[in-house]
């Protein structure tokens, strides 16, 4: 299985994208990654919100085969414990399914369509976070679930 992180816009911080980095290099060592980052919509400004979340939606879209399973980070999303996400993570490889795409949405989330495409959604949390953390805390967290799932000892209980 390979997980594909899609993303929105690029990351403004270096600090993050260094932190973003040391996990990638980290998950190499369980699973086949990849970050894609979208370039943020030009003249966002003249669009009104549904205009700008339909324009990403179909750059997200660009990104998916009808095989892929496509889990939104969404606000109203299952929320895991890191042992469920390992779990969840586990699942998925069992199945058999070849591309588990996790899509983190534009600054007013997503279109219907891609609602409509996804096969779930999962929450990080009941807080907001920015877009540019929220890659962070994923990348960290499959980590973490794959350490998990090998009881290796990054994650205490």
């Amino acid at each position: 299985m390979q997980i594909t992180l899609i993303a929105i816009g690029k990351t403004d911080s270096r600090e993050l994208s260094n932190l973003i980095a040391i996990y990638k290099e980290r998950l190499k060592h369980y699973i086949k990654f990849e970050l894609v980052i979208i370039p943020d919509i030009k003249n966002s400004k003249n669009l009104s919100e549904t205009q700008q979340k339909e324009k990403e939606g179909e750059l997200i879209l660009r990104h998916c085969k009808p095989s892929d399973t496509l889990i939104l980070l969404d606000e109203k999303g299952k929320q895991f414990s890191s042992i469920e996400f390992s779990t969840f993570l586990q699942k998925k490889m069992n199945s058999g399914i070849k591309n588990l795409i996790m899509v983190i949405g534009g600054p007013y989330g997503f279109s219907e369509k891609i609602y409509q495409r996804c096969n779930a959604k999962m929450s990080l949390s009941k807080m907001t976070f920015s877009h540019q953390m929220v890659r962070l805390f994923v990348v960290e967290q499959l980590y973490r679930g794959f350490t998990i799932l090998r009881n290796e000892p990054y994650h205490h209980q």
